[in-house]
């Protein structure tokens, strides 16, 4: 009788175990999904602060104003430490969250036009975040803009 009763609560301790280990995986399971849909709109419109270059490398990228064609025109402009640029990365991400890169000559006035929202049906009006990073011979990297560029459309500018 007492072998019996031992069967029958090991059988329910192992039945326990079996529905726990059944619940646990359903939980992680819907956790992933979550992750999973949460990480479609990741991209950052919001900015933040910039690296201060030091006096004697320092170099500067002016990021201009947005177009009606929603081209942003991206200039270096040169500095002390114009020779000691290895790389100068532009990295735009827009609205709908997809991005691009290019990279930027360390010529003074070398000039790149990214593709920015345009401003048609809902992403009228909206913010492209534009992001500079500059790499020095020594392998620093400095982040020396990082901006939002706002559609300006056409209709607003012959008054």
């Amino acid at each position: 009788m007492k072998g019996s009763a031992f069967i029958v609560v090991i059988f329910l301790i192992c039945c326990a175990v079996a529905v726990a280990g059944c619940t646990s995986s359903q939980t992680s399971s819907s956790g992933s999904t979550a992750g999973t849909s949460s990480t479609t709109p990741a991209p950052s419109l919001t900015t933040s602060p910039t690296d201060v270059m030091p006096s004697n490398i320092a170099v500067t990228v002016t990021v201009g104003e947005k177009d009606y064609l929603g081209k942003i025109p991206v200039t270096f402009e040169g500095g002390a430490g114009q020779g000691n640029v290895n790389k100068i990365s532009v990295v735009l991400t827009r609205v709908d969250g997809s991005t691009e890169t290019e990279s930027l000559g360390s010529d003074k006035g070398d000039i790149v036009n990214l593709d920015g929202t345009r401003g048609s049906g809902s992403l009228s009006g909206q913010d492209d975040r534009v992001q500079v990073w500059v790499t020095m011979n020594n392998g620093q990297t400095y982040e020396v803009a990082d901006v939002l560029r706002e559609y300006r459309s056409r209709s607003g500018s012959g008054t």
